[in-house]
């Protein structure tokens, strides 16, 4: 691992863990590099998440799993390096790797929690929920067994390819679906479920009302306010790519503005 002392990484996983509070829950603006990790704690946020969407957008890659496994993990070390707070990395669906090595490499990088999703990419589907949840229990239990308290966010993925491709049916058709997979990992060992891109308001509501665990929630532009999110009982809020595409879209009109 990184300098981190081993007693030190474990008390970022447990202030992590704790954080994990309804009716105030971790606000997480997403990092993509060591700059914008220590604007994050210079904000005076207490706890840094990657974003791999936009981790890999900076090292010249793109996401869904497609970004090399060694070139991610080391940008989340030295991001983990150059803060002293809690670092939650986006470790996609785990590179591939087995329990045992994901958990190795996580500690290896200073990881205080990681979050990881459902969907095969290389498939062009969802995972069996029941072969997730076994795959998440096994990296629990790698993790127990080193006595890494990992702070796990699982990712549950029914609302993200309707989201990509702009489908227009209702999300509260993907509830049952999505309820399913987050109970599922709940009692796998994970800490928090994270209905990626579930924004429509009954939606995730229903969702809130039968899931049995905390929720991250994304922070979107069309969706509840912070405020209301707040109010719903979400745990962890987060944004993902989408400071860095406003922060982009900004640099390009400054560009534009510039021409001569």
């Amino acid at each position: 691992m990184s300098a981190l002392s081993a007693t030190d990484l474990r008390d970022r996983c447990n202030l992590l863990r704790s954080l994990h509070r309804v009716g105030a829950p971790l606000i997480l603006p997403n990092a993509w590099d060591v700059v914008t990790a220590r604007a994050v704690v210079a904000a005076g946020y207490p706890v840094v998440a990657t974003s791999s969407e936009g981790v890999a957008a900076a090292l010249g890659h793109d996401d869904e799993d497609r970004a090399p496994a060694d070139e991610m993990l080391a940008a989340a070390a030295r991001i983990a390096a150059s803060v002293d707070v809690p670092v939650t990395v986006d470790a996609q669906a785990g590179y591939g790797m087995e329990p045992a090595e994901l958990v190795a490499a996580l500690w290896a990088v200073a990881a205080a929690g990681c979050n990881l999703e459902d969907t095969d990419h290389a498939a062009g589907r969802l995972r069996d929920v029941d072969q997730q949840a076994e795959w998440l229990g096994a990296v629990r239990q790698a993790a127990l067994a080193e006595s890494y308290p990992l702070v796990i966010n699982a990712r549950v993925d029914p609302f993200f390819a309707p989201f990509l491709a702009d489908e227009s049916g209702p999300q509260e058709e993907l509830v049952s679906e999505a309820v399913r997979r987050a109970n599922a990992y709940l009692d796998a060992g994970v800490d928090c479920v994270y209905p990626i891109v579930l924004w429509e308001k009954p939606a995730l509501r229903r969702f809130m009302s039968e899931v049995r665990g905390p929720v991250n929630v994304n922070c979107l532009p069309n969706g509840f306010t912070l405020a209301e999110l707040v109010d719903l009982g979400v745990a962890r809020v987060s944004w993902g790519p989408l400071l860095q595409w406003e922060l982009l879209a900004h640099f390009s009109a400054m560009l534009a503005a510039i021409q001569v």
